[in-house]
């Protein structure tokens, strides 16, 4: 059981010192990032990482991502950084790419799972960036949410799920892209080909445009080390209460009453063609990347609304469609 701390404190962006404060004293604080809110802790302080654990109820054998303010700090996560690395950091950082590199030892196993590989990111979010740099460490962080549950992307779902669990809330903007980073795993060197592990909005085919021989994600991960060295493939993730079901064509819904024992919500692409019952809540995006953004609060609509069910229509697996539909099958994966 959490250990409740002082209630949880709401902080202004110019209140960002105090946030990095709390930080720097091993305290945990949620933030925004242009993916989904993070909850932060020091990354080299091993009782600040147990925090994020607790607070999320997360297995400790999920592995967590460090977020950086600049790549001068990487020599204090990362024992090398490869040619492919360095090629995947000048084109995309910051910004919404993870990369696996070989760890540093000052960074606690506790971060890693106790792998000799680390997470690495440095976000672009103007908040972010500018509390990592008043923090002066490395931040550890994973998706601001209780663990299985859709990632937190409003700050009222944030504080849902974490209120009296954490220090403090950053309140800003809610993210753009509304899905975690994409994770590519270059810890090998030229040994081994680049590999991306979770899918996000760094999309493989761009991937290939920097490192032609990166290869996709394994259908089925050959080991448990394949599914460790990533966050987000291991356990459940990204399921609201609700039972989720995909669907191509709108033909297949159960939107008459009798077809169904409660309430429906519907997340697609394509508009509802006719007129619905009162408790059928369609709600349709206008493009892939609004669907993205939107999943996992449309996610936790469904429960607000006591939804029995949410179908959520599939996308082509190409570029962004890819990171979407990772989403969608891990949501509507079966309950332990």
């Amino acid at each position: 059981m959490v250990k409740h701390r002082k209630p949880t404190l709401v902080l202004k962006a110019e209140e960002l010192a105090r946030a990095a404060e709390i930080l720097r004293s091993g305290g945990l604080v949620v933030f925004p990032t242009e993916t989904v809110f993070g909850l932060g802790a020091d990354a080299t302080n091993p009782q600040a990482v147990a925090g994020i654990f607790e607070a999320k109820g997360r297995p400790a054998d999920n592995p967590l991502i460090v977020h950086l303010a600049s790549t001068e700090q990487l020599p204090q996560v990362a024992r090398c950084v490869s040619d492919p690395a360095r090629r995947l950091i000048e084109a995309f950082w910051p910004g919404p790419l993870t990369l696996v590199l070989p760890k540093q030892a000052s960074i606690p196993e506790t971060v890693t799972a106790g792998l000799d590989t680390v997470a690495v990111r440095i976000p672009n979010h103007p908040l972010a960036l500018k509390l990592l740099t008043m923090a002066q460490r490395p931040i550890a962080a994973p998706s601001a949410n209780r663990s299985g549950r859709p990632s937190g992307t409003r700050l009222s779902e944030i504080l849902d799920d974490l209120a009296g669990r954490v220090d403090a809330v950053i309140d800003g903007p809610s993210p753009a892209l509304g899905l975690e980073s994409s994770v590519v795993d270059v810890s090998h060197g030229d040994q081994r080909p680049p590999r991306l592990l979770r899918s996000g909005s760094v999309t493989l085919e761009q991937l290939q445009r920097i490192l032609p021989d990166c290869q996709p994600p394994l259908a089925e991960p050959s080991s448990s080390d394949d599914l460790m060295r990533s966050p987000g493939l291991r356990h459940p993730h990204y399921q609201p209460r609700a039972e989720v079901r995909l669907f191509d064509d709108p033909a297949e819904l159960p939107v008459d009453p009798g077809a169904r024992t409660g309430p429906l919500m519907v997340l697609a692409l394509t508009p509802a063609q006719r007129t619905l019952p009162a408790d059928c809540h369609w709600l349709a995006f206008d493009s892939l990347e609004a669907y993205a953004a939107e999943l996992y609060a449309g996610l936790r609509q469904a429960d607000r609304l006591r939804a029995r069910q949410v179908w959520c229509q599939r996308v082509s697996e190409q570029g962004l469609g890819r990171a979407v539909m990772d989403r969608l099958r891990r949501a509507a994966a079966a309950r332990p």
